[in-house]
């Protein structure tokens, strides 16, 4: 069910070759050594050998692709190595199971949540291991244990309650627990702050200081430069499934030389934003009033102008898009493109209209991820190449995908490779090649670059302006100020379920959008009461 619920009985090899004489004095609790995997056509771990200590927060960074996930699946034993070994304390052990590496005091913290939305917060902690009495579980012990663990991380909500209702910091919470639970020595972070708010960042850091205060060892996956240098003691990078450089201080490297490191070549400037000509209204929205809105929303966008929308997690932002959309039906309110109004009542109106749509999770809402690379391409784009709407001309949607993954640079072994398997930079890619299919009037494009390493950020980010260069009217929300402010002409903040300010790109600064979107000491208290 999860790569963290079960716990079984560990099988620990007995040290060979050398091993216990290579770790005797070694101050690294977990090192890998020669790690190799292979998949079929790829090599996502080539020979990658490196230590983390005691008592310290290690970056794992490089590009959608360069191996990190992989070798994470190695670690919770999700995973067995081609080659190589890892060891932990100067035990070398070799996971034939998560269930292993879970005994072994490994925990890892995906992304996705694994936790089971309709059990209590405490049977997610302590499933697996559930305190009982003569068989029957010992409901006193599972609660009070879990509100122990809960203070410890600052938190103080019932552990009787569903983890369903919870917010998504709240589980990462639950996770953390749950690790703690376990007696978890090393615990790695794979983009833990993706879906949070700034101030719910800070509360996860402060969590992690005080994990790595108590002698655990934090492995930690980020794509954001500003909190590997915020959090991180030391760094590993990978490329291409090759160890690049481990660096012990971050002291010894600035951002800039770090992200040269990540992709091969030095990046000047991520954003390379350039002005560009703005035509007619492209999209105007006019009272639009739905689900996660409290106020009616109007705004519009110019032909050639990107958009951006700035907020806190629950602003709001994503519900407005979907709305746009028709993905939820609206209660009022009307939309018009090109100055004309167009009904949408579902997604195939706003396709019809020129209205396309990348969601924030792609991988639930953006792609079908047991089908092939070029079947999520030509998904909308198909009814265009079939014969008489009724059969799949095969040839030309192999003609169609191949142009856009050579136009788009997207990794991939092949056409018929399960999109799954790609990097989530990849993915994305893919989805936008899919609307480069239509003809694009409004593009919605909601996180764009979440998960999605600064080198293939480089890359979407061409795509847009080359979208708005073309007289595309481009809509980007997005989470990360800096972003926002590289990439957009045009800045709108929601708070609460509304648009409360708008701001050019010239007069619009980090602290002043932050101002703009965190609660009033009015809505606070609303909230609060």
């Amino acid at each position: 069910m999860s790569h963290l619920l079960a716990c079984v009985a560990l099988d620990r090899p007995t040290a060979h070759d050398g091993w216990s004489e290579l770790m005797a004095g070694h101050e690294s609790y977990l090192e890998f050594s020669n790690i190799t995997k292979n998949f079929p056509g790829v090599r996502a771990l080539d020979g990658v050998s490196f230590g983390v200590n005691e008592n310290s927060i290690h970056a794992l960074l490089g590009e959608n692709g360069a191996g990190k996930s992989t070798l994470l699946k190695i670690l919770s034993g999700a995973y067995r190595p081609d080659s190589g070994t890892l060891a932990l304390g100067g035990a070398l052990h070799a996971f034939h199971s998560t269930s292993e590496a879970i005994r072994a005091g490994v925990a890892v913290i995906y992304q996705e949540l694994h936790l089971a939305p309709d059990l209590s917060v405490a049977e997610n902690v302590y499933l697996g291991h559930l305190p009982n009495r003569w068989g029957v579980v010992d409901r006193e012990a599972l609660n009070r244990k879990t509100a122990e663990h809960l203070a410890v991380l600052g938190e103080e909500f019932d552990p009787r309650i569903k983890v369903g209702r919870l917010s998504i910091a709240q589980r990462q919470m639950v996770e953390i627990a749950k690790a703690l639970s376990r007696e978890a020595k090393v615990i790695a972070f794979d983009e833990p702050t993706s879906s949070l708010s700034s101030r719910e960042a800070e509360k996860l850091f402060g969590v992690m200081t005080q994990l790595k205060a108590s002698g655990k060892v934090i492995l930690y996956v980020s794509h954001r430069m500003e909190e590997i240098f915020n959090i991180c003691d030391s760094a590993t990078v990978l490329r291409d499934g090759r160890h690049i450089q481990t660096f012990s201080k971050l002291e010894e490297i600035g951002p800039d030389e770090l992200v040269s490191k990540m992709v091969g070549h030095a990046i000047a400037d991520v954003f390379h934003y350039t002005p560009r000509p703005h035509g007619s209204v492209a999209l105007e929205v006019k009272d639009m009033i739905g689900p996660g809105l409290s106020a009616p929303a109007n705004f519009s966008v110019k032909k050639g102008e990107i958009v951006g929308f700035f907020g806190l997690i629950g602003a709001g932002r994503t519900e407005l898009m979907k709305l746009i959309y028709g993905a939820v039906p609206a209660k009022t309110g009307s939309v018009h493109v090109g100055g004309t109004a167009v009904k949408v009542r579902n997604p195939i109106d706003a396709i019809r209209a020129g209205i396309v749509f990348c969601p924030e999770d792609r991988k639930k809402e953006g792609i079908v991820p047991v089908r092939s690379v070029m079947e999520n391409i030509n998904l909308s784009g198909r009814r265009h190449f079939s014969h008489l709407g009724l059969f799949i001309n095969e040839g030309q949607e192999k003609k169609n995908a191949s142009a856009y993954v050579q136009k788009l640079a997207v990794k991939t072994p092949a056409l018929s490779s399960a999109i799954k398997n790609l990097s989530g930079g990849n993915q994305q890619k893919v989805i936008l090649a899919r609307w480069l299919s239509e003809n694009i009037k409004i593009i919605l494009l909601d996180e764009p670059t979440r998960g999605i390493d600064v080198g293939a950020k480089s890359e979407i980010y061409s795509i847009i302006y080359a979208l708005a260069e073309q007289g595309a009217g481009v809509v980007l929300v997005s989470s990360e100020l800096p972003e926002v402010l590289g990439v957009c002409d045009r800045i709108l903040v929601m708070r609460q379920g509304r648009i409360v300010a708008e701001a050019d790109r010239k007069q619009a600064t980090q602290e002043g959008l932050l101002k703009l979107a965190l609660p009033t000491a009015e809505e606070e208290a609303r909230i609060a009461g």
